[in-house]
């Protein structure tokens, strides 16, 4: 296919089944989220304790499984993964309302891990299938169309779980969220993809997933990430990313709360999603548009000096206003830098690793994210001022910038060299 536009992209019937699943699948997982949140809060607002372990249990999976999650995905059948999974946690879904209707809280919150846990096993799964159906020089477009997809979620998915729990109530949520996981099984199901895009390491059983295979198979990944310095660097820029965004995490709302508007920080906050939605939006059209016209590497590195100078402005903002507008350039920034940086990602990856390196990504950020969220939760405010936590997230930004301006370029024009020598 020669088409390299976004709506070009929906000309292939695979990518389009598997654009929908997913849109399905995160219409489900929004809405439930939400609607859970929302459960919680009225049922048990006097036991907080129960929204942490809520929050909890869709997070802990990661910890568990990550070693897991890439090697199934590059060893076994990924379109298999991808319905078996929607199909389970459809499944789970119905086992959750009946667990809702009896009120034990454990088996709920049991079943909201393990329903994560399967949740952890698609998304490798199916971000390998997108690149096995696409063409390499595709994939920032394919980014480009995520970016849009997330965009939306940011700007409605709140307001879908919140209006989905107020006219269904967490019953009629959860058996939403049951139904999309079916149709986004039934999607994955009439997609014809090759055999070779589907198992790109050739037949395998579930009889081969042995603990020493499991761990023979994370190593060569790991192994592959070391030998390939692009995708070492792009991993190894993850771990002061997480920095970045473990400040991000709660640095608006407490600029909101006791600096710029303590008395309407709520109803800001609610703002700040609107507009934080409608600039990776833009910002994702803006993208695709620049990817064509300037190298990925560049809209990486621009990006993270783009978000370190909007956040060291807004460690000064003493208005909201002003706070607003550069979140507003922040909020552009991000999409110029995922859509470079999972679309060049996917580019130079292999496509019989693609499952393994896809896995890493989000352990290897929860390290720092995890350790700058420790080191707030210690020291803020005693220790630590508002404008701090901005300036140590803009210090990051500029750090990462720096460094993939010293790496990368380099890196891409070896590659270009070793690519025209092969095509000699």
């Amino acid at each position: 296919m020669q088409t390299h536009t976004l709506l070009g992209l929906f000309k292939n019937r695979n990518y389009a089944y598997l654009f929908g699943a997913q849109l399905l699948s995160q219409i489900g997982s929004v809405t439930g989220l939400t609607a859970f949140a929302f459960y919680m809060l009225d049922k048990f607002g006097n036991q907080p304790v129960y929204a942490t372990v809520t929050e909890m249990m869709y997070s802990l999976p990661t910890l568990f499984l990550f070693f897991l999650t890439g090697v199934a995905a590059d060893r076994f059948d990924r379109q298999k993964i991808a319905v078996s999974c929607d199909a389970v946690n459809a499944v789970l879904s119905l086992l959750l309302l009946g667990a809702i209707v009896w009120g034990w809280m454990p088996l709920v919150f049991a079943l909201l891990f393990i329903r994560s846990a399967v949740s952890k096993m698609f998304q490798p799964a199916n971000a390998a299938l997108v690149r096995g159906v696409l063409q390499p020089a595709q994939m920032p477009e394919a980014m480009g169309m995520n970016q849009m997809l997330m965009s939306a979620f940011v700007l409605l998915g709140t307001s879908l779980g919140a209006v989905s729990y107020w006219y269904s109530g967490i019953l009629g949520s959860v058996a939403i969220d049951a139904a999309s996981f079916a149709v986004s099984a039934l999607l994955i199901v009439r997609c014809n993809i090759s055999q070779e895009a589907r198992q790109p390491n050739g037949p395998a059983s579930l009889r081969m997933l042995k603990l020493k295979q499991v761990g023979e198979d994370f190593t060569s990944g790991l192994l592959y990430v070391r030998r390939h310095s692009i995708v070492l660097s792009l991993l190894a820029g993850i771990l002061i990313l997480g920095l970045a965004n473990g400040g991000g995490s709660v640095m608006y709302l407490f600029s909101l709360k006791y600096k710029l508007a303590p008395d309407t920080y709520e109803s800001l906050q609610i703002g700040m999603t609107a507009v934080l939605g409608a600039g990776m939006l833009f910002g994702s059209i803006v993208s695709v548009r620049l990817a064509k016209k300037i190298p990925l590497y560049g809209m990486i590195i621009a990006s993270f000096f783009l978000g370190a100078v909007t956040h060291f402005l807004q460690a000064l903002a003493e208005d909201t206003v002003t706070f607003m507008a550069l979140y507003l350039l922040y909020a552009l920034s991000i999409p110029l830098c995922n859509v470079a940086f999972f679309g060049w990602l996917a580019q130079v990856t292999e496509d019989r690793m693609m499952g393994r390196v896809q896995a890493l990504i989000q352990p290897i950020m929860m390290l720092t994210f995890t350790a700058m969220q420790a080191w707030i939760a210690y020291a803020f405010p005693a220790q630590l001022s508002i404008e701090s936590i901005f300036y140590v997230v803009g210090a990051a930004e500029l750090a990462l910038g720096l460094f993939y301006l010293l790496v990368l370029p380099p890196l891409a024009k070896k590659r270009a060299a070793q690519a025209a020598e092969q095509a000699v």
